[in-house]
């Protein structure tokens, strides 16, 4: 069980590990608000991994990789990026808080962000079609505690990768002057919207296919 438990926590680590959305929206808020926020960030992407392990084990998941469900998501992906990345750049100056003093900015709206930006193609997919093969291999309905350890040892996995990135983003905080973390936000804005851009070509890439089967 220990094994399994900590393979599990290393396959974790391997899903968090990759630089995609929600990291960058984590590295933005820890370096404009402190750590509470970046990590906020995390929980709010966490809460959609939790909710796509309950639909792997109910035998729903596999509804996300239907093309007619797929590719709205693409086009709302990218609409939710786009405006968060224009966000990030608008307001890269605004709401930047000085190590010791206390953030204007909601826990909240840190939290709400997490989940838009974990509510995308991208990361949907990935957990249907990777994670979601190795959770179904390790259901079997008279054992379903294997499932479940899984589950829980991916969840420890990326709650470590995201404690870790935000130590290292909030000890990097208190030697950054305002100007480098504006910077670091209409960085983290323009990667936001690239990815935007990548799942409106997915959009436009995918209506063929759905007109074709229609």
């Amino acid at each position: 069980m220990l094994v399994l438990l900590f393979s599990s926590i290393l396959l974790g680590l391997s899903i968090a590990l990759p630089i995609g959305t929600i990291s960058i929206e984590m590295i933005k808020q820890g370096l404009k608000n402190g750590f509470m926020h970046g990590w906020s960030v995390g929980l709010g992407g966490m809460t959609i991994d939790v909710i796509l392990i309950i639909l792997l084990f109910v035998g729903l998941a596999p509804i996300l990789t239907i093309p007619f469900i797929q590719v709205p998501l693409w086009i709302i992906g990218a609409i939710v990026l786009f405006h968060i990345g224009y966000d990030s750049i608008k307001n890269a100056d605004h709401e930047i808080t000085l190590v010791g003093e206390k953030s204007a900015k909601s826990l909240k709206s840190s939290y709400k962000n997490g989940l838009l930006v974990a509510i995308s193609p991208g990361n949907l997919v990935f957990w249907v079609s990777i994670f979601g093969t190795i959770l179904s291999n390790s259901f079997d309905s008279s054992n379903i505690f294997n499932f479940f350890i899984v589950s829980v040892g991916i969840i420890i996995g990326i709650l470590i990768h995201d404690i870790g990135l935000m130590a290292v983003v909030t000890g990097a905080r208190k030697f950054l002057k305002p100007t480098y973390i504006k910077r670091a936000s209409i960085v983290a804005g323009l990667v936001l919207i690239g990815f935007g851009c990548y799942f409106l070509y997915k959009f436009i890439d995918s209506i063929p296919m759905i007109m074709q089967r229609s």
